[in-house]
């Protein structure tokens, strides 16, 4: 008899798990644009390292009716963050091994989500698993991503009055003394003022 043929697409969940089968594969960062929406910007994802992820079926005998249903999730990469300070591009490995138990139907996972700490879905025979994948990348981007040494010294830009502390620039005042070419406007309304009395 022939391997039953899973699409991570449209995931016949059921007979997924109760195979208890594995898939696996590879993700290009561009073709997840929620998460890529969230990476540095004006940076080009093409030639990144594809995303690495697995995830398998699981039976989990009980004393008394049915087994559970659980679906075991893998999946790691070194994405691209905007630094905090700095505002550049940062690097930092994500990994997800997350776990969720699939039952029969809504009513029941809400019922069940709501009382343990599991996550807790129904069971769908046109699952989009690449999609639960990027929902987990999502949730595990890092809180304040940031160089451990930026590139640029953004203390001495900060200390320069360039950069304010959040790291976006400043623009610089222009010194009304220094810049003779323009009127000081105190200077042309008091002239104003003597034209029209």
């Amino acid at each position: 008899m022939n391997a039953r043929t899973f699409l991570p697409h449209k995931l016949d969940l059921g007979a997924f798990i109760n195979e208890e089968s594995r898939l696996e594969g590879q993700l290009p960062v561009v073709a997840l644009s929620r998460l890529a929406s969230g990476l540095a910007q004006d940076l080009d994802l093409s030639p990144l390292t594809p995303l690495a992820w697995w995830a398998e079926g699981r039976l989990e005998p009980q004393r008394v009716g049915a087994p559970q249903m659980w679906l075991d999730l893998h999946a790691e990469g070194n994405l691209p963050w905007e630094c905090q300070r700095c505002l550049q591009p940062v690097f930092i490995p994500v990994t997800v091994d997350h776990t969720v138990r699939f039952v029969a139907d809504e009513a029941t996972a809400a019922t069940l989500d709501a009382e343990s700490e599991d996550d807790v879905l129904a069971i769908s025979r046109q699952f989009d698993l690449l999609a639960l994948i990027e929902d987990e990348l999502i949730l595990a981007q890092p809180i304040v991503p940031r160089h451990d040494e930026c590139p640029t010294d953004v203390q001495s830009l900060m200390q320069s009055g360039l950069v304010a502390p959040d790291g976006s620039p400043v623009e610089e005042s222009v010194d009304e003394e220094a810049a003779p070419d323009k009127p000081n406007p105190f200077a042309v309304l008091a002239a104003l003022k003597k034209g029209g009395s």
